[in-house]
């Protein structure tokens, strides 16, 4: 019998959980009847100081505590602890809706995608959402990733996600705050894997619900969890981009010196001149470095993919 399993993350969500909760429980229990499947609800509760666990196991989650402060903390744990066939990623601020986990489930379980991603920015989201910045931060993480990865993701950031069991026990939890959808995204991008998205709705936080999304502090982490991602990922593009600039720097040092030779036959800026030879020989080995690490890349892409097929073999005998 295939499974479901519905990760909630949560952080003092006691205005919002129990209602989480119990619409899954309701969407679910039709749909895996008509499915001939089962489910189950994981609230990981992090360091809740409202009672946000005891609600959440009242309205009938298995409720987990995660000590570790962080929403990619918690992820890891969701994923290295729950075996499912099919998994939903969802928060605990009812700002999603149920029902709309049917059609990700189905991609899942019906057509063999990875990851299923539920597009806000389709929909409502920049009307409902009342923190202008908030957009901003979605619409130049996308731009930013979908140039450097060249893809056409739409929602980046979107915190309502569907998994197979082969993305979630192959996916490397490095992020430890909200950067994690984002490195979702980069690493489901980069190992070509089978990534859809479907439109759903969103609503914002009801009365009394507060979001833990620091616009300012987490957006910084997002970009430099980007600017690192690329630097892993992108080793060849990146490596070289920056030993242009540095050989562009030495470009300008070395000018007047050499120009001032042209002029008169002497030098008289020999410290520019040696900067300027140093500069050109850091870029070298910064393109050099490049090259070797893109080589390693290659090779840990082939380890991901002998990786991603023993566990789809795995899935495939149990």
């Amino acid at each position: 019998m295939k499974k479901i399993a519905v990760l909630v993350p949560c952080y003092n969500e006691s205005a919002t959980i129990s209602k989480v909760v119990n619409d899954f429980n309701n969407v679910l229990t039709p749909y895996c009847a008509g499915k001939g499947c089962e489910f189950e609800v994981f609230v990981y509760d992090n360091n809740s100081t409202d009672g946000s666990a005891a609600l959440a196991a009242a309205a009938g989650a298995t409720v987990v505590q995660e000590r570790r402060q962080g929403k990619g903390n918690v992820v890891q744990s969701q994923f290295r602890d729950v075996d499912a066939d099919a998994y939903l990623m969802v928060d605990g601020d009812d700002t999603y809706e149920a029902a709309d986990c049917v059609k990700m489930l189905d991609e899942v379980l019906d057509n063999n995608i990875d990851m299923v991603i539920g597009d806000r920015l389709s929909g409502a989201y920049f009307t409902e959402n009342k923190r202008a910045f908030h957009n901003t931060g979605n619409k130049a993480v996308r731009n930013l990733i979908n140039q450097f990865f060249k893809s056409n993701i739409n929602d980046i950031m979107t915190g309502y996600r569907a998994f197979s069991r082969q993305f979630v026990k192959t996916f490397p939890v490095v992020s430890r705050g909200f950067e994690i959808e984002t490195e979702m995204t980069i690493h489901a991008v980069f190992h070509n894997l089978r990534v859809s998205e479907l439109p759903i709705s969103y609503r914002d936080r009801p009365e009394g619900s507060e979001s833990k999304l620091n616009t300012i502090s987490d957006g910084v982490r997002v970009l430099w969890t980007i600017a690192q991602l690329v630097r892993e990922y992108r080793p060849l593009g990146f490596f070289t981009a920056l030993g242009v600039i540095v050989a562009f720097i030495g470009i300008l040092l070395g000018a007047v010196p050499v120009l001032e030779y042209i002029n008169t036959g002497l030098v008289g800026h020999f410290p520019s001149l040696i900067v300027a030879g140093f500069m050109f020989i850091a870029a070298f080995v910064i393109w050099q470095a490049g090259i070797i690490m893109h080589l390693i890349v290659k090779k840990h892409r082939l380890n991901f993919e002998y990786h991603y097929y023993a566990v789809s073999n795995l899935a495939s005998r149990t």
